[in-house]
């Protein structure tokens, strides 16, 4: 089986042909930009791929042709795809339509927009169990039910969910996941805060999923490395550059922002998905000057 969660996972943004319409022929000269950087896994249509926002019926396409040129460009690659939804039912069906597509595994929230008791969360896990995809556990407390301790422990007893991605940034839940993998083979946790990613590696963390990989993969592959060397001096300096790249979104939070940089560097096509709106030209600039010490780092080509 695959190491599916380990390492760096690629958050990937989704190309768009035009707004809210996801393109793989679009996404081409992205794909190709992170195999060049040493990029294996990818993660498509979370919260870094808009995937709620983008139709479900458009989804399956999508991964097809994205996971077919991923293969052809790396060895063992793999490619996650998220299938959040508000409701179970929901989950199944997007499940159902990736599955056969190309995805090694399946990545899932809690349930959105209502709060949900603990068995009710892992309720709407173990719904998974026989789609034949193992399942990537996203705690992300933003847009979901958080995991909490309890429910971490019933997702441990399922076979099919082999980690978790969490993006809670709090340190204390990711000790405890970080606990229960221990306890469990074959069990990744992955860290998705992009300012706590050195401390996660640190802690045990298996794995890390930065949306600044998008733009700067360089420096979380870099950042995997060091922690697999021990050299943790060099972990801390590639830490401190992904923070300092977090603050383009001071001057646009979110997916826009790393879509007009990446259109700027002819990568991949400015379009995001309604409500959703693309940078301006004067946001784009600001971005450009927010980004440019750390030029060297980032996917731009004409760095």
């Amino acid at each position: 089986m695959k190491h599916l969660l380990g390492g760096l996972v690629v958050p990937l943004v989704t190309p768009m042909a035009r707004p809210g319409e996801p393109s793989a022929e679009a996404a081409a000269p992205l794909l190709r930009a992170m195999a060049g950087a040493g990029v294996r896994r990818l993660m498509l249509l979370g919260s870094n791929g808009e995937g709620p926002l983008v139709r479900a019926d458009r989804v399956p396409g999508f991964v097809a042709g994205v996971a077919e040129r991923w293969r052809d460009l790396v060895d063992d690659a793999v490619v996650l795809v998220n299938v959040t939804a508000a409701g179970t039912d929901e989950v199944r069906r997007r499940a159902e339509d990736v599955n056969g597509r190309g995805a090694d595994a399946l990545v899932l929230s809690p349930p959105t927009y209502f709060r949900h008791r603990t068995d009710e969360v892992v309720a709407h896990y173990a719904a998974l169990a026989d789609h034949g995809l193992p399942v990537v556990a996203y705690n992300a407390p933003r847009y979901a039910t958080p995991l909490t301790e309890a429910s971490i422990d019933g997702l441990v007893t399922l076979p099919h969910v082999v980690g978790v991605k969490d993006s809670s940034g709090d340190p204390a839940l990711l000790r405890y996941l970080v606990a229960a993998a221990r306890r469990r083979p074959g069990f990744t946790v992955s860290q998705g805060d992009e300012r706590g990613l050195a401390a996660a590696l640190r802690a045990g963390a298996g794995g890390i999923v930065p949306g600044t990989a998008n733009l700067a993969p360089g420096l979380a592959v870099g950042m995997v490395a060091a922690h697999e060397a021990g050299d943790l001096a060099e972990l801390d300096r590639l830490q401190e550059l992904t923070t300092s790249l977090t603050r383009l979104h001071q001057v646009r939070p979110g997916v826009p922002a790393v879509k007009a940089l990446l259109h700027r560097w002819a990568l991949c096509p400015p379009y995001v998905a309604p409500p959703l709106t693309p940078c301006t030209p004067q946001e784009t600039r600001a971005l450009a000057d927010a980004v440019l010490p750390l030029r060297p780092h980032l996917l731009d080509p004409t760095a």
